[in-house]
């Protein structure tokens, strides 16, 4: 149920905070974006995993800090920003997932956030983007169906591999026991 409902405030969350940063803006004014979308989610996921596996968890929040704060200085949505939401969204969501498995008290033990604490600060990182750069709730949205198709996928594989049914605790949990790396 944990799994359910942490994807649920990962979807009530962004749905919240796109119509929030909307509400009061025109109309979407972007400019005609150039890239391919579907291969920029799909190369942001195979980069995030590399970097997942080289620096960990706090590596990949490092450089989501700074490739915010480099893509959000220009004046139109970049294949770089969208690059950075994507990573953040995956890192934030299998983040999330793992903590909803570990106790409250073993996490502050720990001195990791709340499920919820990760979806709010992800929520807060988008909606500075959406508002500045008036993506529409449609477009929100496509984007999040992506990263959850094209991106999440290889993500999860690269980072959490199958394990062979002969291994000690083979339970098919493609993200259970192993554990953030």
């Amino acid at each position: 149920m944990r799994k359910l409902t942490t994807r649920g405030v990962f979807s009530g969350l962004l749905m919240a905070f796109c119509l929030i940063a909307v509400a009061g803006g025109p109309a979407p004014a972007l400019a005609k974006e150039t890239w391919n979308h579907v291969a920029n989610i799909k190369d942001a996921a195979k980069r995030l995993a590399a970097l997942h596996r080289r620096e960990g968890s706090a590596g990949v929040l490092k450089f989501l800090d700074a490739c915010y704060r480099t893509q959000m200085l220009s004046s139109e949505f970049s294949q770089g920003l969208e690059s950075c939401m994507a990573q953040d969204y995956m890192h934030s969501q299998v983040l999330a997932r793992i903590y909803a498995k570990i106790p409250q008290a073993e996490r502050v033990r720990m001195g990791v956030p709340a499920p919820e604490d990760i979806a709010k600060g992800m929520g807060q990182r988008f909606v500075a983007a959406f508002s500045q750069y008036k993506i529409s709730i449609k477009q929100a949205e496509a984007f999040k169906r992506m990263v959850d198709k094209d991106g999440m996928p290889l993500f999860m594989k690269a980072v959490f591999p199958p394990r062979n049914s002969g291994d000690a605790d083979a339970d098919g949990d493609a993200g259970g026991k192993q554990g953030a790396r």
